[in-house]
């Protein structure tokens, strides 16, 4: 008997007077103790099917037709009280966010009781003993201490961790992860992947992974399907999907993804985004056809029909034939930066924080950052990268002036820029800008864009002319790739994507020497982080600058940078040349940040993901 089965599941939500499908006519089978990817861009319709399982769809949607079987039982039409008594017992969810998937006024201990009690476990010792077995087989340390703690005191990987354990305990038949690695570090996805892999093959349950990194879904999933547009418009075995992909879509997604060990190439940049539900009703033809580079007119008349490429993997294209010539050509590097010659140079920077141990505890120092030395050249983009904790972040807010150092100097093309004064202060806010890594929180979200963009010109002696201001605002967004009308919007009535480039053309407005990006392309689809990227490398040939570039993805460091630091503990570890330090580890730490990378190749074995 299979695990989950939808037939022609359609979901709609209500635009108007109008009723535009979310999810069209999405069929698939999960058998017991495997593992279905869902994968595709932001709006694709992913997280949709969770929502309808759990019946748990936002105010305006609902399933209009098809049908949605668990066991042979049609979600759909069952009785509620049944369906509820499914959920959280034989159907299990692991949210995206562990930090905010977890009550954070109640203990580790107490949700577990709570949710084990709901399940019908009769006795507080029998709960309490469960809890700590899952705990256990979770492989956090300490499981019995655990049950007393609050999510805050717990990592974000702890959290995760614990929410699976959570998710097993009343060992599911279908469990279904939204994107469950997305918020943590590099390091934290192979252990995560390895312990969903291992419950799901020790209990048989079936798994359905959300996910946007193709190469995470190739390596953990039996199946996938690609989404876009609330339609699968490819379907088959993961590793034969991503091997030979049959659908434009895919291969786009693919070609967009930068390569960890292959030659380092162009970033495929599809045009514009995921088409709204709004946008939808007035697409005809195939949904994709709009940013296709393969489309012919014969795209925009109809739907395309699902065609079998074999017997196990269908497509949704009629040009299904032509899409392995898709493909972009090598990039080209410019000249090394004269090193001899830095812009930038942090020398011996250290930042300790006094940590209060309660009313009448002695107060503790930790060293944030200890001892950081290293350089940046004009125009030269300098990675920085390590996991959450390490120090990054206190860098850069050491280098534009949000916190002072401890000890070590701060040199910028010559001047020290290490002691508080208003001197200082005016130099780095006309040398040093910093682009934070949620737009959504560093952009005023009352401000029109055209104010936010020129905000470096309305402070006291930089006072500008609305006149000026406008003409900036103007230059700013055609740099940014976005159209002028776009000015007279608030931040909430744009894209993920649009509002990172908002963010960035503030921190560019007065054209600052140094760029500190940190986390800029964290969490983004990867088409819009190919926009992002593509965007970084043409504004630095045309306007010339250098940028320290916070990240935790490897694989977007080697594209984008020609050096790099890698931090751990608050010191830096290892730095070198991106090829040489990548290729050729010596720290520990980077070995182990190289080894938490999935291999380019989909058919590649993975040897962290199951490692014990």
């Amino acid at each position: 008997m299979l695990a989950l089965e939808a037939r022609d599941l359609t979901v709609s939500a209500r635009i108007g007077a109008a009723t535009v499908p979310a999810i069209r006519a999405l069929s698939f089978q999960l058998a017991p103790g495997k593992i279905l990817g869902l994968v595709g861009e932001s709006g694709a319709g992913k997280t949709m099917v969770g929502r309808a399982i759990a019946q748990l769809l936002p105010p305006g949607f609902a399933i209009t037709a098809g049908a949605l079987l668990f066991e042979g039982e049609d979600l759909l039409t069952m009785a509620p009280a049944r369906r509820r008594a499914l959920l959280g017992r034989a159907i299990a969810f692991i949210p995206q966010a562990p930090m905010t998937a977890l009550n954070p006024v109640l203990t580790i201990g107490a949700q577990f009781d709570e949710h084990l009690a709901r399940l019908g476990l009769k006795s507080r010792n029998a709960r309490r003993e469960r809890a700590i077995a899952m705990l256990t087989a979770a492989h956090l340390p300490r499981a019995e201490d655990l049950l007393t703690q609050y999510p805050h005191q717990l990592s974000g990987g702890m959290c995760q961790r614990a929410l699976i354990a959570l998710a097993f305990a009343g060992n599911p038949r279908l469990v279904v992860a939204d994107e469950p690695t997305t918020a943590l570090d590099v390091t934290m996805h192979p252990p995560i992947l390895h312990l969903i892999a291992e419950m799901q093959r020790q209990h048989g349950t079936a798994v359905i992974f959300i996910t946007h990194d193709l190469r995470l879904a190739a390596q953990l999933c039996d199946d996938v399907i690609v989404m876009y547009a609330g339609r699968a418009v490819e379907s088959g075995p993961a590793r034969t999907v991503f091997a030979t992909p049959a659908h434009p879509y895919t291969r786009c997604l693919q070609l967009a993804n930068p390569a960890m060990s292959a030659e380092r190439r162009t970033l495929y940049v599809l045009p514009d985004q995921m088409p709204s539900l709004v946008q939808l009703q007035h697409i005809a033809g195939c949904h994709f056809a709009p940013r296709c580079p393969l489309v012919t007119a014969e795209c925009h008349r109809e739907e395309p029909p699902q065609v079998a490429v074999t017997a196990v993997h269908t497509v949704t294209c009629i040009r299904a034939a032509d899409t392995f010539g898709i493909s972009t050509a090598g990039r080209s590097f410019g000249p090394p930066a004269l090193l001899e010659q830095p812009l930038l140079r942090v020398e011996n920077l250290s930042k300790h924080f006094a940590i209060s141990r309660g009313l009448f505890g002695a107060a503790r120092t930790v060293a944030a950052v200890n001892d950081v030395s290293f350089t940046i050249a004009e125009n030269e983009f300098v990675a920085l990268v390590g996991e959450s904790g390490s120090g990054k972040s206190t860098i850069a807010r050491l280098l534009v002036g949000l916190e002072q150092p401890s000890s070590g100097r701060i040199v910028f093309d010559g001047a020290d820029l290490t002691t508080p004064s208003l001197r200082n202060r005016t130099r780095r806010a006309a040398s040093l800008q910093m682009v934070f890594q949620d737009p959504q929180s560093a952009l005023n979200p009352r401000r029109p864009i055209a104010s936010i963009v020129t905000q470096a010109m309305e402070a006291g002696s930089r006072h500008a002319s609305a006149e000026d201001r406008l003409k900036r605002t103007k230059e700013l967004l055609a740099e940014m790739g976005m159209p002028a009308d776009i000015a007279a919007r608030l931040p909430g009535q744009l894209s993920g994507g649009q509002r990172q480039r908002i963010n960035i053309a503030r921190a560019l407005c007065r054209v600052p020497k140094v760029l500190i990006a940190d986390e800029i392309v964290s969490g983004l689809d990867v088409s819009i982080q190919a926009q992002l990227l593509s965007l970084l490398a043409r504004l630095r040939a045309e306007l010339g600058f250098a940028m320290l570039f916070i990240s935790h993805d490897l694989s977007v460091v080697r594209h984008l940078c020609s050096r790099v630091l890698v931090m751990y503990r608050g010191e830096i570890v290892e730095q070198g040349p991106v090829e040489e330090v990548f290729g050729n580890p010596q720290h520990p730490h980077t070995q182990a940040l190289l080894s938490s990378v999935p291999p380019d190749e989909p058919g590649a074995t993975w040897p962290l993901l199951r490692a014990n």
